[in-house]
């Protein structure tokens, strides 16, 4: 029997703190939530875009911002990309059509063993290499 390894998309960190999601941010919370529980890596693109957004948008202060980041680097692994997973995104991008940022993203996942990567901005169901795109916003698998 296989475990599954989860990630996190920044939309899904982004909906936690966004008063005005309504419905969006109660289940970006229970998604974050039961992740503790799960065997669940960040990228540090992920923590990165999440301060940019949270900042830039006014969604919260900088500090408030920072120590969220903070709590998430101590209950989740924080994986960075490499060299060789920069060189897979570009040929994502060239042969996929892919977005940069999104194609960076599922390569670093992939290459920090993810199965399932949860997402909003991506096509639900669809399968990158190791890893299954689900949309927890539609799923209940999450």
């Amino acid at each position: 029997m296989s475990v599954d390894r989860y990630t996190l998309d920044t939309n899904i960190l982004v909906y936690s703190v966004d008063l005005d999601a309504k419905q969006k941010r109660v289940k970006a919370i229970e998604v974050i939530e039961n992740m503790i529980e799960q065997d669940c890596i960040l990228p540090m693109q992920a923590l990165s875009e999440f301060y940019s957004v949270a900042t830039r948008k006014q969604k919260m202060p900088h500090e408030d911002a920072r120590e969220l980041v903070n709590d998430w680097m101590t209950l989740f692994p924080v994986v960075s990309a490499e060299p060789s997973t920069l060189k897979r995104a570009m040929l994502a991008v060239e042969q996929h059509k892919m977005s940069f940022w999104n194609s960076l993203m599922l390569e670093t996942s992939v290459q920090a063993g993810v199965t399932k990567f949860l997402s909003e901005d991506l096509q639900h169901g669809r399968v990158w290499k190791t890893a299954t795109i689900l949309n927890p916003f539609l799923s209940t698998e999450t």
